[in-house]
């Protein structure tokens, strides 16, 4: 299952890279995420909770940044499983930064893997809720750069 999508941020590209590769911030971008713990270099673990559709799911997951080339690209890869059901996900993604005059432009793309219950969930929902995390993380990641935000 491909997500693919872009977002704008009113900041500089340096300074919207370095937002997104500081793990910790990029994890507060994200609802949901508990207990982030670096385990090694540009490798963490994390909890990840969220509601899909009409169930709840807990994942205990693994990120690895697995290629930078700052400040205009970043590769992940992510694994997790969730507790208290069987499957497994997977996914890779490809964030690449560009700068449009003022602005930072982000576009990602995202290639995942569900297998057990969520995997049956279906595509469409599993988009719709891609899009929503999508948005969550914009605005936090605009919030950042405003006066008052993360970034001053």
């Amino acid at each position: 299952m491909k997500f693919t999508g872009e977002l704008s941020v009113k900041a500089p590209l340096a300074a919207v890279y370095e937002k997104v590769r500081d793990a910790r911030f990029f994890a507060s971008c994200v609802d949901g995420v508990k207990d982030l713990a670096e385990i090694g270099p540009d490798q963490y673990s994390a909890v990840f909770e969220t509601k899909v559709a009409y169930m709840k799911f807990a994942f205990k997951v693994t990120v690895a940044v697995t290629r930078a080339d700052p400040p205009r690209e970043i590769e992940a890869t992510v694994e997790g499983t969730p507790r208290g059901i069987v499957g497994r996900m997977t996914a890779t993604s490809i964030t690449t930064l560009t700068e449009v005059g003022d602005e930072t432009k982000i576009e990602y793309a995202v290639d995942a893997a569900l297998t057990g219950k969520l995997g049956s969930l279906g595509q469409p929902v599993l988009r719709s809720k891609a899009r929503e995390m999508e948005k969550q993380f914009a605005a936090r990641l605009a919030a950042a750069f405003q006066p008052g935000g993360a970034a001053t």
